[in-house]
């Protein structure tokens, strides 16, 4: 008997059926742009061998007028037809099935040549669009239906066409960015007639025996966007036209809620979905922030969706489905949804990776493959960088031995979780835990280990992470002032008035974890959709509360600063840092830059401002903490000397910078892929 009986569970489509209830959400890796079809096609294929039971690749260019950015891939030519086929060779070979999702951007498009219904400039591009003409609107028509013609010429099982998120077929759905008088526009039948359109010569041209997905965004989280009453109609008419399912998309990309970053609650919008189930005939798909299968079995056993969409989830580990049926859910690698490697990759124009697998998109290039040598490994240190080389060290059938002087393993990890929105990071420990556990891995806790600790091994992996870094404040030793370790690991008491020295991704995580009152909003829905002002979209059109968001009242009074003139939080995540900005920002902490940190008395800190010292000034609070950055704790490679082993050093002792994980992660895995 299955632990997940309504995720495994099989579903007809009539004319194929798919082996479960998992659906790969579409992803922008920028794998398609290398013009490598091999890694392409591994990348699914791993997906594919995981059991998911349906893939949808990520945005595929109909034409060079839709691409996200110049150069994004399409099916343009015979060429892209046949390198296509060899992903769809791959993928079935591994016993998958796999749709392209055809993305027309819209005045998304990153590029001079963007057209839209419209000529409004979208927030987030620096482009204006070209308003379409009715022969232009005629050619994106032919041009998305002629991709999919190629998509199933290239052997894909199906297509899904991008309606939601703000992209093409969005921005002629409201009257946000459609303000057309013609037949394209006005009335809500005639704003609607091109998805319709698309979606009806779509069928006509691949046949009934094709997926045919419409993406259909539920909930807008824009002004002026879709109402509930036409959401409705809009997947009733889709249906007609010739879907086969309705996958949902939550909220635009401009939308200044968020929706998928790790502070958003688990299936946070299952509910909205829920409300679509009945309305139409055809199976309908949830998505956002779903990452284990008991979140997404409860989802589907309640009756919010015949189907899930997982992302990301896929990137963190390629086996989920597989290892659900299997019984081994606590060992799938968690998606923490930290948006650092993945969508802050694919905005930075890199490729897309995963914090938690760094093989994610590199599955021809960094292999764990069976060690030809085996070899006595130490691992000094269970924080991110160890554990991560510990684990792969010990697959590839090396001996190690993981020394940790902590009485748990995790690091720093064990401070992130402890932030209101980071809770994803107690899963992370816990999988950690759970893989050393399940591994050969000899785990000495509570050991500080020395140069005799390390004697006879082949190899030794310093991964001592980081200390804080000195500030050197006159005054900094009294008792007033903490350390962000006093803080997070080590609970000290606060006082109602705080000054944050340091307006890095710790001073920000220390001054969100302070200005919390009770339970962080990400473990109580109703309390996150008050404080980013989400209501109903059956009262509210497009899901928007008329009086915005009503964050809860801060628990202290709190000034966070920093040297730096810039703007704070200027270096955060590219998809989050706005998100944490926000956060403090609706919790009333005053953020200054441009300080000179003078001294530390008992009524607080004393201040300046600019390179002449200019404006002193005190800023009163009970208590001091210390934000100011890292050095690496390399204390131990000074030991090391005399022995004859290799020595490899990672993670923060190599470089300290933030509490980069991403960075630590990755380092500990090609490390060990290498010895």
């Amino acid at each position: 008997m299955t632990q997940y009986p309504h995720l495994l569970a099989p579903l007809d489509l009539g004319f194929t059926t798919l082996k479960n209830r998992v659906l790969m959400g579409s992803m922008h890796t920028g794998l398609e742009e290398t013009g490598d079809w091999n890694r392409v096609a591994e990348f699914y294929a791993e997906r594919a061998r995981g059991d998911v039971g349906l893939m949808v690749t990520g945005g595929m260019a109909p034409n060079k007028d839709g691409g996200v950015f110049p150069g994004a891939a399409g099916l343009f030519s015979a060429d892209d037809i046949a390198n296509q086929r060899i992903v769809t060779d791959r993928v079935h070979d591994g016993g998958g099935k796999i749709a392209m999702q055809i993305l027309h951007a819209g005045r998304y498009a990153f590029g001079p040549g963007c057209v839209a219904p419209s000529a409004i400039k979208s927030p987030i591009s620096p482009f204006p669009p070209h308003e379409l003409d009715e022969a232009g609107i005629e050619q994106q028509i032919s041009d998305m239906v002629t991709a999919a013609a190629r998509a199933r010429e290239a052997g894909y099982d199906g297509v899904e066409v991008m309606g939601s998120e703000g992209y093409f077929l969005n921005q002629f759905l409201v009257t946000h960015t459609n303000k057309r008088t013609d037949r394209w526009g006005g009335s809500y039948e005639n704003r609607m007639r091109l998805p319709l359109e698309v979606v009806r010569r779509v069928r006509a041209a691949v046949g009934d025996d094709f997926i045919l997905i419409y993406r259909l965004s539920l909930i807008d989280l824009v002004p002026n966007g879709s109402s509930w009453q036409e959401v409705v109609e809009l997947a009733q008419n889709i249906e007609t036209a010739g879907a086969t399912i309705i996958n949902t998309g939550i909220g635009w990309h401009e939308a200044r809620i968020p929706t998928i970053a790790t502070s958003v609650p688990r299936r946070a919008f299952s509910w909205v979905t829920k409300k679509l189930m009945g309305q139409v005939s055809i199976p309908i798909v949830t998505s956002n922030r779903i990452n284990t299968p008991d979140v997404a079995e409860a989802v589907l056993a309640e009756g919010c969706s015949d189907m899930v969409s997982m992302a990301r989830p896929f990137l963190a580990d390629p086996h989920f489905v597989k290892k659900a049926a299997q019984g081994r859910g606590a060992q799938i690698a968690p998606c923490i949804a930290c948006n650092q490697a993945c969508l802050d990759h694919t905005f930075g124009g890199k490729m897309s990776t995963c914090l938690v697998n760094p093989r994610a998109c590199y599955e021809t290039e960094l292999l764990v493959t069976p060690a030809e040598v085996k070899k006595s490994v130490a691992v000094v240190g269970a924080g991110p960088a160890g554990l991560s080389c510990a684990l792969v060290a010990a697959e590839r059938g090396h001996k190690v031995t993981l020394f940790e002087k902590a009485n748990e393993v995790g690091g720093q990890l064990n401070m992130a979780k402890v932030i209101p929105g980071k809770e994803e990071f107690i899963g992370l420990v816990d999988w950690y835990r759970v893989m050393v556990e399940n591994s050969d891995i000899d785990l000495r806790l509570g050991v500080q280990a020395t140069a005799a600790d390390l004697d006879g091994f082949d190899d030794i992996i310093v991964a001592t992470g980081v200390l804080p870094r000195d500030p050197e404040i006159p005054g900094q030793d009294g008792a007033n002032v903490l350390s962000y370790i006093d803080v997070l690991r080590d609970g000290a008491p606060v006082g109602d008035s705080v000054v944050i020295v340091g307006a890095g991704g710790v001073g920000f995580d220390v001054a969100e974890f302070l200005a919390q009152k009770g339970e962080s909003p990400t473990m109580d829905l109703a309390a996150w959709k008050a404080e980013w002002g989400i209501s109903d979209p059956e009262v509210d059109r497009a899901g928007l509360a008329p009086g915005g968001p009503v964050p809860e009242a801060p628990a202290r009074q709190i000034t966070m600063l920093q040297r730096k003139s810039e703007k704070l939080g200027r270096r955060l995540g590219k998809t989050t840092g706005w998100i944490h900005r926000a956060t403090l920002a609706m919790k009333d902490v005053k953020m200054v830059g441009g300080v000179n940190y003078e001294r530390i008395d008992s009524q607080g800190l004393h201040v300046s401002f600019g390179e002449s010292r200019a404006n002193p000034d005190q800023i009163v609070a009970e208590n001091v903490v210390l934000c100011a950055g890292q050095v690496s704790e390399r204390s131990l490679v000074g030991q090391l000397s005399d022995v004859s082993a290799q020595i490899h050093v990672i993670g923060g002792a190599e470089t300290a910078g933030e509490l980069d994980a991403k960075r630590a992660i990755d380092q500990g895995v090609r490390v060990a892929a290498s010895l």
